[in-house]
């Protein structure tokens, strides 16, 4: 067979409507349709463009905590009104900090943060993990329909039964109290729905094999579930940790005593009548940002693991 031949017994071979790719062209194959020839081609202005996008995700998330860091640190006789920003204070100081600690009892309303926080944890692993193992591996009549009433519950914002919820507090004889503030976000419903998804995800096999060696439900769970859904928990630790101490109008509404503020709503009285000092409160909150920055540094390594293993399947 000639050459001129096998040229045409291979055009006749290829598909029509689809050409050879040329020098510097990227192969298109036929299982990445949704890719951008921009985004994800290894070229020069791909790559600008990856590293353009994540720099402005970097400035607008980590641009305002800067910000105040900056205005934390500026002195009483640099101006923060200013148009002209200037982020790195010319004169440095630590004195606002000490001024937030004799300005409000700081420490103290950290400590009923801490306390507050450290309840809402405890609560949602242990009732979000006994919870997601039984929507997960146990069967019983109504199971469907106890799991779509945890599904809709996240569709009511929050600000809807925030009446409801403090008079089953009060009821309770908890208002004015940590313990109320703990109780109604305790066992949050999404970190339910994580953990279900989490244990979902677990070969059918090896619970098989642990029912014929006589495992019961507790002994599945605690050798065979925990120890595969750790990242997960550590999603739930810092989900609580992080909604628990950043909340301020639930406390706000339960809790009257000012000894038993937490320091979201004990931060408020840096921005008063006597005191409105934005160097003060940005102080005040930077203090604030501390534990949120060291618990997510200590688990770091598990969040982002746990985010693949509880992910909600479509």
């Amino acid at each position: 067979m000639s050459a001129t031949t096998a040229d045409e017994s291979s055009e006749l071979r290829q598909p029509r409507g689809q050409d050879k790719p040329g020098r510097g062209q990227a192969v298109r194959h036929p299982g990445r349709k949704g890719r951008s020839p921009i985004f994800d081609a290894p070229t020069r202005t791909g790559l600008v463009f990856r590293y353009l996008t994540l720099t402005v995700v970097l400035v607008v998330s980590i641009g305002p905590m800067l910000w105040e860091l900056s205005t934390a640190l500026k002195s009483k006789t640099e101006d923060v009104f200013t148009q002209n920003i200037q982020l790195l204070p010319k004169h440095p100081t630590l004195d606002n900090f000490g001024q937030v600690q004799r300005t409000i009892p700081v420490w103290h309303f950290a400590f009923n943060s801490l306390t507050v926080a450290f309840i809402n944890v405890a609560g949602n692993i242990i009732g979000a993990t006994l919870a997601g193992y039984v929507l997960a591996r146990l069967r019983f009549k109504g199971r469907k329909l106890l799991l779509g009433v945890f599904v809709s519950t996240l569709i009511l914002p929050a600000e809807v039964t925030v009446i409801s919820k403090l008079q089953f507090v009060n009821n309770l004889g908890l208002g004015d109290t940590l313990l109320g503030v703990c109780l109604p976000d305790m066992i949050a419903m999404i970190n339910v729905l994580l953990m279900r998804n989490a244990f979902l995800a677990l070969p059918k096999e090896v619970e098989e094999a642990a029912i014929i060696d006589g495992a019961n439900a507790v002994q599945r769970l605690l050798y065979v579930g925990l120890p595969a859904v750790k990242g997960v928990l550590s999603v739930i630790s810092i989900f609580a940790f992080i909604g628990a101490w950043d909340d301020f109008l639930w406390p706000l509404l339960v809790l009257q005593t000012p000894d038993k503020l937490t320091l979201t709503v004990g931060l408020s009285y840096l921005d008063g009548q006597w005191s409105h000092d934005p160097r003060v409160i940005a102080a005040g909150t930077m203090i604030a940002l501390i534990p949120i920055l060291a618990l997510f540094l200590g688990l770091q390594r598990y969040f982002f693991r746990g985010v693949a293993e509880g992910a909600i399947k479509g």
